[in-house]
């Protein structure tokens, strides 16, 4: 089954493009590149049992409830929480080493310091990638892993209440064209990383999991040193039942992986 949503793409242009964030050292203060709205049609992975694999799609969708109560005013979740993705990403994906290194909440509110990303990218460029390896590990150490196998992995999952609006899309990486890439600095106060964003393309085959609930989670790849494609992803400009009035509210888990 298909549903209709808008998602905003990026656009070549000659000159480098940006997005600056906490830009004028204003917390939450986010300038962004020239974007283009567009509707698209997405696939719902839970009406398609086993149609999405993370070998194929790089994407993995998840019943894996949590005993973290995660919520914005303390950290105390954070030793449950982790514990619990390392074992996903151990148990699950074969992870000899799990680094996990950043929690990001995001709430779709007009003032929220970090709402849904609404801008189809994937978190890490090559060249993005090995500079976080060494700010994460260090020089000696990333040059270490680099020499095997490691990768950046994602995991998302829906807060308080299932998603019913700005849920999560990707596009599946076989319908992607290298050109559809467009490189982007990530300018923050204290330092720059680099990620890639998506140029609008007709081909590209969108997925997503209808009303995934705090239960559930979802696992995507955003970097992977031996080849596994990065998936594009965004929050979809869509609502699924316009009777609910629940706010979005999700948290995400960027973790660095040595794979043997």
């Amino acid at each position: 089954m298909s549903v209709n949503a808008s998602v905003n793409y990026h656009v070549h242009k000659p000159e480098r493009q940006a997005f600056h964030i906490d830009a004028e050292g204003i917390k939450g203060n986010l300038v962004s590149p020239d974007l283009v709205a567009t509707q698209i049609q997405i696939e719902d992975a839970r009406s398609q049992s086993g149609s999405v694999t993370f070998a194929k799609d790089s994407v993995r969708f998840l019943n894996h409830p949590t005993q973290a109560d995660i919520t914005r005013e303390n950290e105390n979740w954070r030793n449950t929480y982790d514990q619990e993705l390392s074992s996903i990403l151990t148990d699950d994906f074969n992870a000899s080493e799990v680094v996990i290194f950043d929690h990001t909440i995001r709430v779709d509110e007009p003032n929220a310091v970090r709402p849904p990303a609404r801008n189809v990218h994937s978190d890490y460029s090559a060249d993005g990638a090995k500079q976080r390896l060494i700010d994460i590990l260090g020089d000696e150490k990333a040059a270490e892993w680099a020499k095997g196998h490691y990768a950046f992995l994602n995991i998302w999952r829906p807060l308080e209440n299932p998603i019913n609006s700005a849920p999560l899309g990707f596009i599946r990486p076989s319908s992607l064209d290298d050109e559809d890439w467009v490189l982007l600095d990530l300018i923050y106060p204290d330092r720059v990383g680099q990620i890639l964003g998506v140029v609008g393309n007709p081909n590209h085959k969108w997925i997503y999991q209808s009303k995934m609930t705090p239960d559930e989670a979802v696992v995507f790849n955003i970097f992977d040193n031996q080849g596994l494609p990065s998936v594009a992803h965004s929050a979809l400009d869509m609502t699924e039942d316009t009777n609910i009035k629940t706010i979005r509210k999700s948290i995400e888990s960027r973790t660095l992986v040595r794979l043997s």
